[in-house]
């Protein structure tokens, strides 16, 4: 039997207040990366097909080699768009995991001062919530890896492609 929304809302609540305000961070940087590496999905299915016969023709039509050159120049552009941005993001994820390692670890030690070292069951807990949010800023950079990796391949793979169809006269 599948649990029902509440139980998924609940596990949810359970999953942020384990990792605290840092989670909410990590959320808001991984919908962002998502978001543009679902834009450039988009463009690689619908965008460019279109974009491309569209340069592909116009450079045929053109006698003027620098002009070809700026269109092909155009579509390169197209292709490496948001690349640099999505890379960034990937970096960030871990980072900010980072950032709520270090602040669950304050007080962790922060409570140990308080209460002493006897009890090792509220350590271990708070080191654990501790850890986290690393854990999972590492996992939403590793989603965001091989998303961008397949995507910044096909993109070099067409770039070449481009660049070699102007090379050998094809557009002329």
């Amino acid at each position: 039997m599948l649990p029902d929304i509440y139980d998924w809302l609940f596990a949810l609540g359970q999953f942020f207040q384990t990792g605290g305000w840092v989670l909410y961070l990590i959320l808001a940087v991984s919908f962002l990366m998502f978001t543009l590496v679902l834009e450039r999905v988009s463009f690689r299915l619908w965008s460019y097909p279109r974009q491309r016969s569209n340069t592909l023709s116009s450079m045929r039509k053109e006698s003027l080699p620098a002009k070809r050159l700026s269109l092909l120049c155009d579509l390169d552009m197209a292709l490496s768009d948001q690349f640099s941005m999505i890379k960034t993001l990937i970096m960030l994820c871990p980072l900010i995991g980072l950032l709520g390692t270090v602040t669950g670890m304050i007080q962790v030690f922060d409570s140990l001062a308080l209460y002493g070292t006897g009890n090792p069951r509220m350590m271990a807990a708070g080191v654990a919530s501790a850890t986290f949010p690393t854990m999972t800023g590492m996992a939403a950079a590793v989603a965001g890896l091989l998303f961008y990796n397949r995507l910044s391949r096909w993109s070099e793979s067409e770039r070449k492609n481009l660049r070699l169809s102007l090379n050998e006269g094809v557009c002329q």
